[in-house]
């Protein structure tokens, strides 16, 4: 601490930026339709703290040797590991929803990983979704893994909501042991995120940077081109000394060229670091 004086040699109140220690990641779906590895490419550039490894289709994003490889290549850690919960990776990892978890949780300790993010089950995965909360903490209790089941949003068609998900989308209401907050899906449910975190307390364990009009479709723009208060978010969170990590999960699969999605990926990379600053005033001695 330095020392700071008036013009009559009196100590004063200077203000401190403080860094809270959460790392900001890059998710690999944030390059698409690139590759993982090219994720880890520009993450090394842009000067991201670490990767979150959404498992799809990509062979490469399946295979911890690969991703170990990729690690040790750029010096850049994987911090989270996303399992394959999507409609479009059934089949990844297998169709048994619990062995995916299982892989994705060895994944994670192979790859030095202390997340995996899983969404709340589908409804029609009865029996996954009967036993899921009890699961998760059993699972819980072999390791130092965090599973951090995402906040979603209601299904839309023709203005009618579809329950897609069970218990349901809101992570609020299941008793979940931790959770990732998604700024995307806020947006589509039409959800506070600043009441969401509040609500959470400690359960919140993971974010997904990202921002939406309110559109019924997940958009996944770079924080601070919508109507969610990622800002706010993001200040809230470093004055609670979240230890948790920040994953920009953002869709640039329409930039133009490699150039763009750089830039891109850079401005929420900016966004993050400089409202995860806190101005705090200290007196100095």
């Amino acid at each position: 601490m330095t020392t700071a004086k008036d013009g009559q040699g009196r100590d004063k109140r200077t203000n401190a930026v403080r860094i809270p220690d959460a790392k900001v990641a890059l998710s690999t779906a944030s390059v698409y339709p690139e590759s993982t590895a090219a994720a880890f490419e520009i993450a090394s550039r842009l000067g991201y703290d670490g990767i979150e490894v959404m498992v799809m289709t990509d062979q490469v994003s399946q295979d911890p040797d690969a991703l170990r490889r990729l690690s040790d290549h750029y010096s850049m850690p994987i911090l989270a590991v996303h399992a394959p919960c999507l409609l479009v990776t059934q089949r990844v990892w297998g169709t048994d929803p619990w062995g995916k978890l299982v892989r994705a949780r060895r994944a994670a300790e192979t790859l030095g990983a202390r997340t995996v993010v899983v969404h709340p089950p589908f409804r029609w995965q009865r029996d996954y979704a009967r036993d899921f909360v009890i699961g998760l903490n059993r699972m819980g209790e072999e390791t130092d893994i965090k599973f951090a089941v995402e906040n979603m949003y209601p299904w839309r068609a023709r203005s009618r909501e579809l329950a897609a998900y069970s218990p349901g989308w809101d992570v609020r209401l299941a008793d979940y042991p931790h959770c990732t907050l998604d700024l995307s899906h806020t947006s589509v449910s039409g959800s506070d995120p600043l009441r969401v975190a509040e609500d959470l307390g400690d359960r919140l364990a993971h974010i997904h940077l990202a921002d939406g009009s309110g559109s019924a479709r997940d958009e996944h723009l770079i924080p601070g081109r919508g109507n969610q208060p990622a800002d706010r978010l993001l200040e809230l969170l470093a004055q609670r000394h979240f230890e948790g990590v920040v994953v920009v999960e953002v869709s640039t699969r329409k930039a133009s060229s490699r150039a763009e999605r750089e830039a891109d990926l850079a401005e929420a990379l900016a966004y993050a670091r400089l409202h995860m600053a806190v101005s705090s005033g200290e007196r100095t001695t």
